[in-house]
Parts: structure tokens; sequence; C-alpha cells
């Protein structure tokens, strides 16, 4: 068997948390020409570091095979994130009196949907982003944008920044310590660094499984953070929950000795110990209530078809593809997945092939129900698609 070591702190992984099998890049849509060829799988199976505490995935797939030229995912496909993105960047500007003689930095900025606000109060900024299709479209937005992933080397050839932004990167990246020094080296003396990542604690309590993929390697609590961010030199001084993603952190690290944490840090560590994350007992059960929500979406499906009714699905997210993957859903079930961007129409998802649509063809098949793999944009979803029955597998089965 094949031993692991801890990223963070190289101990050897013991403990399985949850096995999904063998899956695809949950990105990695295929063009038609494609399907002729070999489909890579990896496994999806995660450990937790009893040394650390750091839940995680081996890096079977470098990141370069992950986040690669033709990366599907435009952040600004969502206007809730882009309204999130706008609200922090009001919130961290009133916050660190941030002005024309600041420089932001945000790291994995994907198309330009944060750094847009920045920009647009006259504020320096530069964007950090490996995946050229999303690089290229931030600077067709004048956004200046650096093409390579971030660490401690790329970070000693940068200007000091004021703020550091790194929204939903940390968990992507295989070399955790390099990329928390890198902040490091890059924030000035006074500066904040603001990093958002999901939850470990929602990500138990809310059976969100589907949340696990090869791009995601790291699964985050405060406690591990802050451990991490030690071992460089920072440390947490703030916590906001946020509801993003099925519930994450926003997290402000300053470097040691800059400013004293808030009663909010205390309280949610205090929150994680009481649910006994640095315990093994934590994690018992989660394999057997993802297996539940499984069943219980086969179930639906099956019964669909049965009762002649068509069930389509909407958002081809990454999540999605984990739980359709999982369960063995394929085009027999679920014949069609639509999404709003283009860059993932006429493709297929990784793994089942299940075509992928537009919500122009979506709406002219008129399906009997939708089955909506992005669940955590429910609420935005339920005010673009009105009239049809909404369904969601995860925590459980439930129809809108």
């Amino acid at each position: 068997m094949t031993q692991h070591p801890c990223r963070h702190c190289g101990a050897t992984l013991q403990h399985t948390v949850i096995d999904l099998g063998h899956q695809p890049p949950s990105n990695a849509y295929l063009r038609p020409e494609q399907l002729a060829l070999p489909e890579i799988t990896y496994p999806l199976q995660v450990f937790v570091c009893s040394s650390c505490w750091l839940v995680q995935l081996p890096a079977h797939a470098a990141a370069e095979e992950l986040f690669t030229a033709d990366y599907a995912y435009f952040s600004s496909t969502s206007s809730s994130w882009c309204a999130h993105a706008e609200r922090f960047v009001a919130a961290a500007v009133e916050r660190l009196a941030l002005g024309p003689q600041s420089q932001v930095v945000e790291l994995a900025s994907n198309d330009g949907y944060l750094l847009q606000y920045v920009q647009q109060r006259g504020i320096p900024c530069l964007g950090i982003e490996p995946t050229a299709a999303t690089a290229e479209a931030a600077r067709a937005k004048g956004i200046t944008t650096i093409e390579r992933f971030f660490g401690v080397a790329l970070a000693a050839e940068l200007e000091p920044a004021d703020l550091v932004v790194a929204n939903n990167v940390l968990a992507h990246v295989p070399d955790i310590n390099d990329f928390v020094a890198g902040i490091a080296r890059l924030l000035k003396h006074q500066g904040r660094a603001s990093i958002e990542c999901p939850h470990l604690l929602r990500l138990l309590a809310g059976n969100q499984f589907d949340t696990i993929y090869h791009e995601h390697y790291s699964y985050l609590s405060l406690q591990v953070v802050q451990r991490i961010a030690a071992a460089a030199g920072l440390v947490v001084v703030d916590v906001e929950p946020l509801p993003t993603h099925g519930g994450s952190l926003r997290i402000w690290l300053a470097h040691q000795g800059a400013a004293e944490p808030t009663a909010a840090v205390e309280s949610l560590l205090a929150a994680e110990a009481a649910a006994g994350l640095e315990t093994l007992e934590a994690y018992a059960g989660f394999q057997q209530r993802a297996e539940a929500a499984k069943h219980g979406l086969l179930e639906f499906l099956l019964q669909a078809k049965r009762d002649g009714r068509r069930v389509l699905g909407y958002g081809a997210a990454a999540k999605g593809n984990t739980l359709l993957n999982y369960a063995g859903i394929r085009a027999d079930l679920l014949p069609a997945v639509a999404d709003r961007a283009p860059s993932k129409q006429g493709k297929l998802l990784p793994g089942s092939h299940i075509p992928v649509i537009s919500p122009e063809e979506l709406a002219a098949q008129d399906p009997d129900a939708l089955l909506v793999l992005p669940w955590n944009l429910i609420d935005e979803l339920r005010q673009q698609l009105p009239g049809y029955e909404l369904v969601t597998a995860i925590p459980e089965l439930r129809h809108d």
C-alpha cells in the first residue's frame, strides 16, 4: 500500500476520512472528439493527519495537470459571487484605508471578478493566475495579470502588498507551506492577507462530500490554518464565517506582532474544539452519510425514469462531477446538464460524459425537474429558474 506524507508536517497519513473511488479531475471537461481517447482517473480518497490534523487529498495529479490552459471555471459566471467580491472590496478598502498609494495583490485572481472592483476605485492591483483562459479574460478588463503559480519564489519578485487576497485557493495548492510562506514574503509589515476557504466544520456537518475533488488538496479548519500560518511567521487576527460555498471562513492574517487576535478567533477555535475536529471521532460516519445521499439520488432518478418524467441537470459544477461520478450516473438517467458558461457548453462532463447544454437548450427541452448540482447557489437559481421543480442531493435529497 502506498504511503503518503502529510503536506504540512510530513507525518505518514494513516487515517481515511472518506473514499469516493477513482474519478477524473472534476474540471477536465471533454470535447466530443476526446471520447475516443483514454480518460485518466485518480483515487479520490481523503486522509486526516493525526499529527497536525490537516485533512487532505494526496497530490495524485500535479497542479499543472489540473489547472490547464483551457481551465473552464470563470468566476464571473456567478452574479452572486461577483456581488460577494464587490462587498468585500468595499469593506476592505474601509478597514485598511486603502487608496491610490496602496498595492493589492490577488492570488488565483481568475478572470478579474474581484480586482475589477479594486481597479474601479483607483487602487493599484495585480492578479496572479496560472490558467491562460481566465488570465486573458482578466487582461481584457485591463487588469495586469501574471500567469504563474504562486509561492515564495514569485513573491520575492513582486513589490510588497498592503492587502493580499486569496479566495478559494489555499485548498487548491499542493505545497501549502510554500504558498503561505509566499504570502508572508509578499505582505508589508503592517499589511493584511484575507483568505477565504470552505470550512471543514461545515463540510462535515452538511455532508458536503461533493466538494471533494482533485483540485482541492486540503480541507481546512481554523485550527490548522492557524498552525500553518504560524510556521510562516503569520498570525490569525480575525475570522468571519461566510455562507459562500456551503459555509466558508474569511481568515485575516498579519505578521506576528503586528496585531492582536479578535474575540471572533477564540470563539471559532472553541467551536472547532467542541466539534472534536482534532479527534478521529469527528470523521466517523462520514462515508456512510455520503453513501446514503448517493442512494437517495439514484432512487429519485430511477423512479423518475420509471414514471416517464424527464430530469435534466443545472450547473456543470466541479462538485456536481464528484457527485455524478461517485453515484455512477450517466446520460441514461440524466440526459444533459445546462450551464451558463460558454466555455463548458458543447462539451461533456468528465467521467459521466453527460452533454453540457445552454440554458436556452434546456428550456426548449421543457424538463419536468432540474437536479441543481451547485446546491450552494440554490437561492440565486430560484430567481433564474422560476417555474421549475428544483432538486438538490446534498446533504440529502430535497425538492424545492
